[in-house]
């Protein structure tokens, strides 16, 4: 080769470098759309001393960006109501009033699956187990019997019944039956709150007679009719007045007035009507939706009064708040929701609650429209009263 060539070829190879050295670098274009992980394993341990590098330093170590925290599932609440349904304005419609509050302060999702007709108890209770419910509330005195079967067939289903209860002597309870450590009885002394209702009327009455019926015959009707009985009584042990209690007597409960049932509106306006012809002027349902038909009959009749149970009748059915003298309440939403928040926190235990006057569990509702017709002396009589039943001093059983 000769020297010019070879000079020439040296200085292009130079060139050539010269360039090289002087281009961009190749890229590989990013993607658009990263993928972004969808959760984060559970034995993934996330950095508490170190702060993620997408942080700013203004976050505090042991802050952990809410878009990599695992959440929990919303907890599932199913409640199965008995034949009075959802809306009776009563005992169903306040257990149901405890889920949907659960809904609001936990999160968590909840439905209700209305019984028609007694056959339904069991179907019902086993759509809620199939929908992997976390606790299942049901409702009423009748669903015993199918409450106990499913929590034997699932000992780790929690449940919860309102109006009974398992393995104790209590009348509202089956002693012969559990106690099961996955459901928790609901049950309440309303006799005690009755107790105060009936002392309440035998104050009150005009004609001397005052008057109950039940929807059923069974111990969670009957005990607000004890009570109910025994404070009239102990008014005219107190007063030496002869108020008399028509529609029910503790010493011949086969003889005491009933509805057949919790939904008949029709028969509550005949057993009211039937209740104002005896005398009564004041008169105490306990029958669920029925109790409506006698509060109409009640309101018709223009000169007595209703007492409302299980919730606040001049809150619930304010149509005739301007009769409702009072009620006697069971605070069974307070009871649903504490069992669905022992759920979710982890602390569900079964055994049996029961809602007493010390623990604000029954009470007798403010008199409302109809306060300033009750004399401040029989106010000042019930505040002590209360007071001794609370205590001891005072018993609300009834006088044989």
């Amino acid at each position: 080769m000769s020297k010019k060539l070879f000079t020439v070829m040296a200085v292009l190879v130079m060139a050539a470098m010269i360039l090289s050295a002087c281009a961009p670098a190749a890229t590989t274009e990013a993607p658009t759309q990263p993928p972004v992980p969808t959760a984060v394993p559970a034995t993934a341990v996330l950095p508490t001393a170190v702060p993620p590098t997408n942080v700013p330093p203004t976050v505090a170590p042991t802050t952990v960006p809410a878009t990599v925290a695992p959440t929990k599932a919303p907890m599932k609440f199913c409640l199965i109501t008995d034949t009075g349904g959802i809306n009776d304005k009563s005992f169903n419609a306040s257990a149901w009033l405890g889920l949907t509050d659960a809904q609001t302060k936990l999160g968590a999702t909840v439905k209700y699956l209305q019984s028609q007709q007694q056959t339904d108890y069991a179907k019902n209770i086993q759509a809620c187990i199939d929908d992997k419910s976390n606790l299942i509330v049901t409702v009423g005195f009748l669903l015993g019997g199918g409450t106990a079967d499913a929590a034997k067939a699932n000992p780790n289903q929690p449940f919860a019944i309102v109006d009974y209860c398992y393995g104790t002597d209590s009348p509202l309870c089956d002693a012969t039956a559990g106690p099961f450590n996955n459901v928790l009885g609901l049950t309440f002394a309303t006799d005690q709150a009755a107790f105060l209702a009936g002392y309440l009327a035998a104050g009150m009455t005009k004609t001397g007679k005052v008057g109950t019926f039940g929807g059923l015959l069974i111990p969670t009707v009957t005990i607000f009719e004890d009570g109910f009985y025994a404070g009239v009584q102990y008014y005219n042990k107190v007063h030496t007045t002869k108020v008399a209690v028509l529609g029910w007597d503790p010493a011949h409960p086969d003889k005491g007035l009933a509805a057949g049932g919790f939904t008949d509106q029709t028969k509550g306006k005949d057993l009211g009507n039937s209740l104002l012809q005896e005398g009564a002027d004041i008169i105490m349902p306990v029958a669920g939706g029925v109790g409506l038909g006698a509060a109409a009959a009640v309101k018709a009749n223009g000169n007595a009064l209703i007492i409302g149970v299980d919730q606040d009748w001049t809150v619930t059915n304010p149509d005739y708040s301007s009769i409702t003298l009072t009620s006697v309440e069971k605070v069974i939403s307070v009871a649903v929701y504490s069992a669905a928040q022992a759920v979710n926190d982890g602390t569900f235990k079964g055994g049996a609650y029961t809602g007493t006057l010390a623990n604000n569990g029954v009470r007798m509702s403010p008199f409302h429209d109809l306060d300033s017709k009750v004399p401040a002396a029989l106010k000042a009589e019930l505040d002590q009263l209360k007071a001794d039943i609370i205590s001891g001093k005072v018993s609300v059983k009834p006088v044989p």
